[in-house]
């Protein structure tokens, strides 16, 4: 799975019709702290997502998986949209763990 923050669309006037209706976003993966990862990811909508919004997309045979997109020319699918992403602290470095 790829976290990541939608940044903009993709409009393409002549697609593959089974992409007809659907919304193409581009993504910015993120690391879970939320800082910017190298590249773009250009991915079908299937969540409503918005401009901004953190998201989860799936890429690869996953993709295809996703609701609606079976048959589909796609490489990448968003799934849903982050709310919140939670991760423990690192330990400490120097520190013996207990």
């Amino acid at each position: 799975m790829i976290l990541a923050r939608v940044v903009g669309t993709v409009v393409a006037t002549r697609k593959d019709p089974r992409l007809e209706g659907r919304k193409l976003l581009i993504l910015k993966p993120v690391s879970p702290d939320g800082k910017d990862e190298a590249g773009y990811v250009v991915a079908v909508d299937t969540v409503s997502a918005g401009c901004r919004e953190l998201v989860l997309a799936v890429s690869g045979s996953s993709a295809r998986m996703a609701e609606g997109c079976k048959d589909t020319p796609v490489d990448a699918t968003v799934i849903g949209i982050v709310d919140t992403v939670d991760m423990d602290a690192p330990p400490s470095k120097g520190k013996a763990s207990k």
